[in-house]
């Protein structure tokens, strides 16, 4: 076998044990929840066997773009097996143990279940819950440091391919400015969490300058302690609200959000996408990623249902419902392309010049 052959191999063999291990995992909790609190388990759509031989295929063909990206060169193969694997690991037990927490808030309906510390005047109201009833919501280091791999097992290990389906949109936009110095590109993640999408941008494009924004102190410190003490280009990390960004008009070239919208209420959805075209240079793209929908993906529509009964997302029948691309028009965005891969969407879109 070449190189590139066991290089294939042991990528899809790592992301069937991270399938199956997801799966493992999911199976046990939902069991254990059956046993301990019961009075919190959702009643839920069926899946059948015809559905699971459809994500199925949906999911290995997201596999196999993300494949063929890393060998055409839009990011390097190494990216495909690039995770705190350790580190995982090591937390992996603080799952197991904060779920009695959760169960109880499943039971009595407590959705509002933040650290009494909070200033709560610093936050929208709609952001201060219990999102997929995790303790803490996004406002603990507890949160923080838990948050990357419960997404791994939520998406049985397919996160970081659904993430990295925004690269191909951005390598396109980015040639828009291809006069110029890459160093003097600008590209800004909205809601950027733990980092990982920054992670994944600065692997593709180690030249270009980048920043980071996010309503939470404590995932930005994640995010610090992730991206800044390895190699690579300084990551410039900003606390603030993705409605009311402190950024000049015009002073990015591109920007990223990933998996932010269904966590916004209507307004809100129209209003970041507002403020992301006033921040976007004349010519540049705005690259958005998010859950698949009922109008692209309708055969899903039972995982859809399921995702909103099972955890605790009080936007999201309305994100699934909602015309993104309508929305992107409002704003004045040109050029609207849309792809589905597995369980993400993922729009482009440019500020005409």
């Amino acid at each position: 076998m070449t190189e590139h052959d066991l290089t294939k191999l042991a990528y899809k063999t790592l992301q069937q044990g991270k399938s199956l291990a997801g799966l493992a995992h999911k199976g046990i909790s939902t069991k254990l929840m059956e046993v301990f609190a019961p009075d919190s388990m959702p009643n839920t759509s069926e899946i059948t066997q015809d559905l699971l031989i459809e994500l199925k295929k949906s999911m290995e063909a997201l596999e196999q773009t993300d494949w063929e990206d890393a060998s055409e060169g839009l990011y390097p193969k190494k990216q495909l097996f690039q995770a705190p694997w350790l580190e995982w690991f090591a937390k992996y037990p603080l799952i197991w143990l904060d779920m009695p927490s959760i169960w109880k808030r499943r039971v009595k309906r407590d959705v509002r279940d933040i650290p009494k510390e909070i200033n709560k005047e610093k936050y929208p109201d709609y952001y201060l819950q219990n999102f997929h009833h995790q303790t803490d919501g996004y406002l603990s280091e507890h949160s923080a440091e838990i948050y990357d791999i419960q997404v791994e097992i939520l998406f049985n290990g397919t996160a970081d391919s659904m993430r990295r389906r925004i690269l191909s949109p951005l390598k396109n936009g980015l040639k828009r400015f291809e006069g110029r110095d890459m160093a003097d590109l600008k590209v800004l993640d909205v809601a950027t969490g733990t980092g990982r999408t920054l992670e994944q941008i600065r692997t593709a494009f180690p030249n270009i300058e980048l920043f980071g924004i996010d309503l939470s102190s404590s995932y930005l410190k994640q995010a610090s302690k992730y991206l800044n003490n390895a190699n690579g280009q300084l990551v410039q990390l900003i606390r603030g609200n993705a409605e009311c960004m402190p950024f000049s008009s015009g002073s990015f070239q591109a920007l990223t959000c990933v998996f932010l919208f269904h966590e916004l209420p209507k307004e809100a959805r129209q209003n970041v996408i507002n403020e992301c075209y006033r921040l976007i240079e004349p010519g540049g793209t705005f690259i958005l990623a998010d859950s698949i929908q009922f109008n692209d993906s309708p055969q899903f529509a039972p995982v859809m249902d399921n995702f909103r009964k099972f955890f605790h997302e009080p936007y999201y029948l309305d994100y699934v419902k909602d015309n993104i691309d309508l929305r992107l028009k409002e704003a004045g965005f040109t050029d609207i392309k849309a792809h589905s891969h597995f369980m993400t969407r993922v729009w482009s879109a440019y500020k005409p010049c």
